[in-house]
């Protein structure tokens, strides 16, 4: 059965266009460290899809099979309190495999439906920690989708990203404490017509993508066609398409190898560097991201060092969202970067 629903999965490797989405989604996938993607735009942009094909894309996870963190079973490091006591005590795990999951936050959840409830009562009469895990403990090791994220309680996305950037969600309630690993890509999804998340929060997301709809009219009737055949053979479709899926799916898996070998030049670095200062941003985050989007995209190209078009290809997806808008300005972003680079390459 899950064989099936695997094959039911519109393919990645057969999306027509929204090159840029595809590329930030594939680094976030590589190294999840990057923080995420923002995708802004319209509705009926594949959004969903991609992120749902991606997902089905890539390999199975080994996980503990009766933990409920999904904990990766040959990595101490990053297993929940549990899995790492009985790991210590000798204790031998159960294994099961599972495809990587995207965990859908609906706009109206709580924080307590995000990080999940201590039992407070059961924690001072027995001196025990009972957790009922919320979303963050089912999307650990998965994918995050949260559509709409910019009619989210504001608060609630700032628990979000925190969790996104540290790998770990911390609950407290009244002098009782539980963590518990965390790690998971998170895609949001918004229409700026409906309102803007606050630049702080913007910040905070590694990567933005804006997507419109396909324009060219032969690109939009090969939409229809694909999407048709899709619909009248969903498992004939995917055959044709597993030799494209399968080269994104060993150039993901290459890259993961090859991604800590990556290294960066001083030069490159005064590059970044240079580039933040004239596109103006705030802080030093941008500069910092767009390191790791380098080095992730010379990996992902299967090379161990930086050069400048891994600058040049992940530059707009860390600066997009982190543009300043200057009062009666109407430079286009697009220039703005262009004017940039330039002068960085000057």
């Amino acid at each position: 059965m899950a064989e099936e629903r695997k094959r039911r999965v519109y393919p990645f490797a057969a999306l027509v266009g929204q090159e840029e989405m595809k590329l930030a989604l594939i680094l976030n996938a590589i190294n999840p460290k990057l923080g995420g993607v923002l995708i802004r735009g319209e509705k009926g942009t594949a959004k969903s899809t991609a992120v749902r094909g991606l997902a089905a894309l890539l390999p199975e996870l080994k996980v503990v099979a009766d933990c409920p963190f999904g904990c990766d079973p040959d990595d101490v490091t990053t297993m929940c309190q549990s899995c790492r006591e009985r790991h210590q005590r000798g204790e031998e795990l159960p294994v099961a495999t599972r495809r990587m999951r995207v965990v859908d936050l609906p706009v109206s959840a709580t924080e307590d439906r995000v990080v999940g409830t201590l039992d407070l009562e059961h924690a001072i009469k027995k001196g025990e920690k009972r957790f009922e895990p919320g979303v963050l403990a089912e999307a650990n090791r998965g994918i995050l989708y949260v559509d709409e994220v910019n009619l989210l309680d504001d608060h609630v996305v700032d628990v979000l990203l925190d969790a996104a950037a540290m790998g770990v969600n911390t609950v407290e309630r009244e002098g009782v404490s539980f963590s518990h690993p965390a790690n998971f890509i998170l895609v949001g999804t918004m229409n700026p017509e409906e309102g803007e998340l606050r630049p702080q929060l913007l910040d905070r997301f590694g990567l933005c993508v804006n997507v419109v709809g396909v324009r060219d009219p032969a690109a939009r009737v090969e939409i229809v066609k694909r999407r048709a055949a899709f619909e009248e053979d969903p498992e004939g479709f995917c055959r044709q398409w597993e030799p494209a899926q399968e080269e994104i799916r060993r150039r993901i898996l290459a890259a993961r190898e090859i991604l800590p070998a990556v290294k960066i030049s001083d030069e490159m670095l005064l590059r970044i560097a240079t580039l933040a200062v004239e596109m103006g941003v705030d802080g030093h985050r941008a500069d910092i991201v767009l390191m790791k989007a380098a080095k992730t995209h010379a990996a992902y190209e299967g090379r161990t060092e930086v050069r400048e078009e891994d600058i040049l290809a992940t530059a707009p997806l860390v600066f997009r969202h982190r543009l300043r808008r200057r009062p009666f300005e109407e430079v286009e972003e697009a220039d703005r970067l262009a004017v940039a680079l330039r002068r960085a390459w000057s």
